[in-house]
């Protein structure tokens, strides 16, 4: 199947395909390329194989990410995915992968006017009074421009404006398919790979790509988190300016303010303050609205005047249900705890129908637990060693829970530049102890119990007609059984020689019982011996002895 889908995509995207392979030559990852059967794509690549550029490169990783970032937006977003997974990845991978750069080479601005115009539906000076030629950023997807408008009472409106490359969809696309099927290619032929979940990857870049390549989607988080705070002043998001914005233009306010790393040239501006508000802005997004800006580096969160904090570019969210949220609170409480059952449980439930070693779990977290020595808990640090614990413990963390860690790893990062002595924990207790109040109150529960009551009364009530079928099909003889035997393959191959030996002996023996009678008819004798009873006589002795060896060498193996 693997190789006629290659054939396929070879068709439909042999350039792109050739490309990729020439790239992954020239930084030294020819063994990937034989791995993943693409060998004989290498001769028609245009890339030069001579190695010269992976010479210079200091490990693997980094020559991975300088492949990742020569091969454009889609492979930078697997990257950007495989980063956040150190659960399936050790440190020196995702550190690696986190230094993925998306800046480009700006497109020149008559190519961008045309398409800025294309999508407003009208020439830019009537859209906006002010708009500077020079990107504020130009990155492999889209470029940032600062612009304003006037309003009614004579002040400028200042806005960022971000479009999207034009013709860029097409090669994105055809990335994705190559992307969706190297990741069937490994499945299929590497079983030791399947922990690592390939196909569900590609599929987690394909809807990341999706909803890159829509503004709107972006806009609609950036509203939804904008609406939670629309009450708490401290915390500004930017507002989308809906009636000049579109699936692939994105007009919004400009936040005037500074990013997180320069605060301290600033005297004007509490570091300390700041971290408290961005820590409990941030909480809030994961614990209350399970919506949560999955980015948060120093470049997206703002210091702004009056030490409010703003957030800007809400491209990558994480969305957490009712559930998700539950599962956080328990494993949160389990780690402030030391409590290693909790966090057994907890890790038992995301495997799913996975088979887990238990005992290797429970060593894992085990050891995990005793690393805390009564040490304050840094919550940056205890993420960083849950994904490493969940890694030993072979556990593949569900993909929501591995961005929502990888944001807090990053948040908390920020939160110690604004403040090198802050405790997120200390910020996060009150809230988690209220939220663990609210998913036990009375109303909830009692809510939860109903619809616990009506399931069960819609089960009882299909209860008899389902036993009525099982009857029936028992009746008919038409009840069918589906069994997962472990190493079936070894058994079948087991039961197909028992069966083979079964035949054969049941053959000599038929053969022996009727032609013996003759053979001692004949009394054929040598040297005055006569033959055949003697042959007979041996015959048992070795079935004999091979019968007394088999039946050692099982209680041997037993």
């Amino acid at each position: 199947m693997a190789m006629l889908y290659t054939g396929i995509v070879a068709v439909r995207d042999r350039a792109r395909l050739q490309e990729i392979v020439g790239t992954l030559l020239k930084f030294g990852l020819a063994d990937v390329v034989q791995m993943l059967g693409l060998s004989r794509w290498a001769a028609w690549s245009p890339v030069s194989d001579d190695g010269s550029d992976a010479q210079a490169l200091a490990s693997r990783p980094e020559r991975v990410r300088m492949a990742i970032e020569a091969l454009g937006p889609t492979f930078v977003k697997l990257g950007q995915i495989l980063a956040t997974r150190s659960d399936l990845l050790p440190a020196e991978w995702t550190q690696a992968l986190e230094q993925l750069q998306q800046q480009a080479a700006a497109l020149p601005w008559d190519v961008m006017q045309a398409h800025i115009e294309a999508q407003l539906g009208m020439p830019i000076e009537q859209a906006f009074s002010r708009f500077d030629r020079e990107p504020l950023a130009a990155a492999s997807i889209a470029q940032v421009y600062r612009a304003s408008v006037l309003r009614d009472d004579g002040t400028l409106r200042e806005m960022v404006v971000k479009v999207q490359r034009p013709g860029i969809r097409a090669g994105l696309e055809a990335d994705a398919r190559l992307l969706k099927h190297v990741a069937l290619l490994v499945q299929e032929r590497f079983a030791q790979l399947e922990r690592y979940r390939p196909v569900e990857v590609a599929r987690q870049v394909s809807e990341a790509l999706r909803d890159e390549l829509d503004f709107t989607i972006e806009g609609q988080h950036n509203d939804l988190v904008a609406d939670a705070f629309a009450q708490q002043p401290d915390i500004v998001i930017a507002r989308i300016v809906w009636e000049l914005s579109g699936p692939e233009l994105l007009v919004q306010d400009l936040l005037p303010g500074v990013p997180a790393h320069q605060v301290r040239l600033h005297p004007a501006l509490d570091g300390p303050l700041l971290a408290r508000r961005g820590a409990q802005a941030f909480l809030q997004m994961v614990l209350r609205d399970g919506l949560f800006h999955a980015d948060p580096h120093p470049g997206n969160l703002l210091a702004m005047s009056d030490n409010r904090v703003g957030f800007i570019d809400f491209g990558l969210v994480g969305h957490l249900s009712e559930r998700r949220r539950d599962q956080f609170l328990v494993l949160l409480r389990a780690m402030v705890e030391g409590d290693a059952n909790g966090l057994v449980m907890v890790l038992l439930e995301w495997t799913g129908d996975a088979q887990a070693d238990i005992s290797m779990l429970e060593s894992a977290v085990e050891r995990y637990v005793a690393k805390r020595n009564d040490k304050p808990l840094s919550l940056g640090a205890s993420m960083i060693g849950f994904m490493d614990l969940a890694r030993e413990a072979q556990v593949v963390m569900p993909a929501d829970m591995a961005l929502l860690f990888k944001a807090l790893i990053t948040a908390d990062r920020v939160l110690l530049q604004l403040d090198p002595e802050f405790d997120v924990v200390r910020i996060a207790q009150p809230m988690v102890e209220a939220q663990i109040r609210a998913r036990y109150a009375p109303e909830r529960l009692l809510r939860e119990q109903r619809a616990a009551l009506a399931q069960l009364y819609e089960m009882a009530a299909d209860a008899p007609k389902t036993l009525r079928l099982l009857m029936y099909r028992l009746k008919q003889g038409r009840v069918g059984v589906d069994m997962n035997i472990r190493h079936l393959q070894r058994v079948s191959l087991a039961v197909e020689r028992a069966a083979t030996r079964m035949a054969l002996a049941v053959v000599a023996g038929a053969f022996i019982l009727g032609m013996g009678p003759t053979l001692l008819a004949w009394d054929v004798r040598w040297f005055g011996v006569p033959v055949f009873p003697v042959l007979g006589g041996l015959g048992a002795v070795v079935s004999l002895a091979v019968l007394a060896l088999t039946m050692r060498r099982q209680k041997a193996l037993e």
